[in-house]
């Protein structure tokens, strides 16, 4: 059975309940106090991801950290299509990889300004972030949209969505909580309207709690 250590209001642990949701995976959760608790800081929580970062998964003993690198695992074991992942064609699989990449990004960016705006982290830089957020989603809107025009639906070459859908998907949907709207993306937006179809799709609802945060530990879960 895998145990996910897992924040609610995190997009990259929610990344990785998708996953398992679309492709049928019972998984049992480790609920950590991320916020106001900071337990992803505490001593037993190092143990098992010594950077001190959601999520973590637990798989009958191998613990694996960062949310990209366990999308990338559950999809290569438990996906008997090979869809989601797919290792059969090194063209496709570059290209997931390398949105995978830009879902870091966006990560560093859109889910950075949300911290921002939700928690009072301060020491960042809001401005740079938002404006490299945008950056990005000019790109992926772009991309989207040549797509769009070829018939492709998704990130990624084909009929079906990839993990680079899924990694990218999360931190887009919140970005509004960080100030950055996606009322200037059209194709962003009728991407994640397919998103949501997707059979097996599961909500997250709710934002991070306002309130003051100490700037050196409320740290993305990332």
């Amino acid at each position: 059975m895998i145990t996910l250590y897992d924040y609610e209001l995190s997009g990259n642990c929610y990344k990785l309940r998708l996953l398992m949701s679309f492709l049928g995976v019972e998984f049992e959760t480790e609920k950590i106090d991320f916020y106001p608790g900071l337990q992803h800081k505490s001593e037993e929580f190092l143990k098992l991801n010594p950077l001190g970062q959601l999520p973590v998964i637990d798989d009958d003993g191998l613990v694996l950290r960062d949310a990209q690198a366990i999308l990338v695992y559950l999809a290569s074991k438990y996906d008997s299509s090979g869809q989601w992942y797919p290792t059969g064609d090194p063209a496709l699989l570059g290209q997931v990889s390398q949105w995978l990449a830009f879902a870091d990004g966006i990560t560093g960016t859109a889910s950075a300004a949300r911290l921002h705006d939700s928690l009072l982290y301060r020491h960042l830089d809001i401005d740079s972030a938002r404006a490299g957020a945008h950056n990005l989603f000019r790109i992926l809107d772009e991309h989207l949209y040549f797509a769009e025009l070829d018939g492709q639906d998704w990130i990624c070459p084909g009929d079906h969505p990839t993990v680079a859908d899924i990694a990218c998907f999360p931190y887009i949907m919140l970005s509004e909580d960080g100030g950055i709207p996606r009322m200037d993306y059209p194709a962003i937006r009728r991407w994640c309207d397919r998103f949501k179809r997707i059979s097996g799709f599961v909500v997250m609802s709710g934002v991070f709690p306002a309130g003051p945060a100490p700037a050196k530990e409320a740290e993305q879960a990332a």
